[in-house]
């Protein structure tokens, strides 16, 4: 098997020629995709907190990478509700959170780091949300530098834009540009995992959870569609 890094390369080549994804079945028995996403997440603060398991961070080694990778590589990976909570908004409403797995949140950060660097270079250049090395202080910079004759603005917010996000729209966008059924199929299990609240179990019927890196994965090409709409017409 290639390096990591060097499959992502690819990707990102492909993501910027416009060519489809069409071999990321076999990348799943990759054991560097895992440990390369291991490092990336393993010291974040929510690496210690409990899903619906008790597993954490603490639980992973090579073995348990192993079993992860042999899941996925017979097509039974079905992800497990995540934990939901709440956290509390200015407004005085709760915003829900969704808390994966430690299991889960390992899988979810190799399918992102293919996927960004795949969508990266398609991406619009004036999007700057759940994207590496963009968030709010890029926007601001953004604005600063090249909006001078700007006298106005108009704000506008995305209404529950995660939790109620369409699955048949979102998987017919990753459909259009990944011609990889194998991986299609495990994004839909990833977004209807569920949740479990009050010790009872939820279905998703639509969106991803908010909550570990389920929802920025869909977040950017999703999003594109109204940024390239809104370019343009």
């Amino acid at each position: 098997m290639p390096r990591a890094a060097t499959v992502l390369d690819l990707y990102l080549e492909r993501g910027r020629r416009g060519l489809p994804l069409e071999d990321m079945a076999r990348q799943r028995c990759n054991r560097d995709h895992s440990l390369r996403a291991y490092g990336r997440i393993y010291r974040k603060a929510g690496a210690m907190t409990p899903g619906t398991t008790a597993a954490t961070v603490d639980a992973m080694s090579r073995e348990k990478s192993d079993r992860i990778i042999d899941v996925l590589r017979h097509e039974a990976y079905r992800g497990t509700p995540v934990r939901r909570t709440y956290i509390p908004k200015k407004s005085g409403k709760r915003r829900p959170l969704g808390i994966p797995t430690w299991s889960d949140t390992l899988v979810q950060a190799v399918v992102r780091s293919w996927l960004e660097a795949y969508d990266e270079p398609q991406c619009s250049q004036h999007s700057h949300g759940f994207r590496p090395n963009r968030g709010c202080q890029t926007a601001f910079g953004d604005i600063t530098q090249r909006w001078r004759g700007v006298k106005g603005c108009i704000e506008g917010d995305s209404t529950h834009g995660f939790d109620r996000s369409n699955h048949e729209v979102l998987r017919s966008i990753l459909g259009e540009k990944i011609h990889e059924t194998r991986f299609v199929r495990l994004m839909a299990h990833m977004r209807k995992a569920g949740y479990l609240e009050e010790w009872t179990d939820h279905a998703t019927l639509s969106g991803p959870p908010q909550g570990g890196a389920r929802s920025p994965i869909l977040s950017p090409p999703a999003r594109d569609r109204r940024d390239q709409f809104v370019e343009k017409v």
